[in-house]
């Protein structure tokens, strides 16, 4: 089972964030989904997560060019490549699953749950911080590519659903363009 310190042990404990229980108190998530985000937190992960934001508005507000309308995760402004642009994790009100929403407010399956969600996120951002061939990929391209695949295998154990496809499939795209 995940915990805090799990998270606080790779991020550092300035880099998790654990939601208030009265914002969450209204979603309409399962319970067992909320109680992850207060317990444990979410972490700030390379460039995946630069703010953990969690909305304190009862109803979901994070828009999807579908119609869906998500409970909001987190912020992330990509460096401000883009100014004005936001990408944001959000979470879909009763299924608790969880989706990357892009600017245009397309938003891409990234995990079945928070729980799974907040697995994947604590494999991929301990991988990324301990690997020395990823934080130089420019040295060793050949070798980066090769364990980015070997922890695509990794993450797709967590969540099969969230590799079942490519086109709107957060992991599988993220990776495939982490060297870009």
């Amino acid at each position: 089972m995940l915990t805090h310190e799990d998270l606080t042990a790779w991020a550092g404990s300035e880099h998790v964030t654990r939601a208030d229980p009265a914002d969450l108190a209204s979603w309409r998530i399962p319970e067992n989904q909320k109680s992850l985000l207060v317990n444990i937190g979410v972490p700030v992960v390379d460039q995946l997560i630069e703010h953990v934001a969690f909305q304190t508005d009862p109803d979901p507000a994070l828009q999807t060019a579908s119609g869906t309308v998500l409970y909001q995760l987190s912020q992330n402004h990509h460096g401000n490549l883009v100014p004005g642009l936001q990408w944001a994790f959000g979470v879909e009100p009763d299924t608790g699953k969880v989706y990357y929403v892009l600017p245009g407010g397309e938003a891409w399956f990234a995990n079945s749950s928070i729980d799974l969600w907040l697995q994947t996120l604590h494999h991929y951002g301990r991988h990324v911080s301990e690997s020395p061939i990823l934080n130089d990929p420019d040295e060793h391209e050949d070798e980066a590519l090769a364990e980015l695949r070997e922890l695509a295998e990794e993450l797709k154990e967590i969540d099969p659903p969230a590799f079942e496809g490519y086109v709107g499939f957060i992991w599988a795209e993220f990776l495939e363009r982490w060297l870009w």
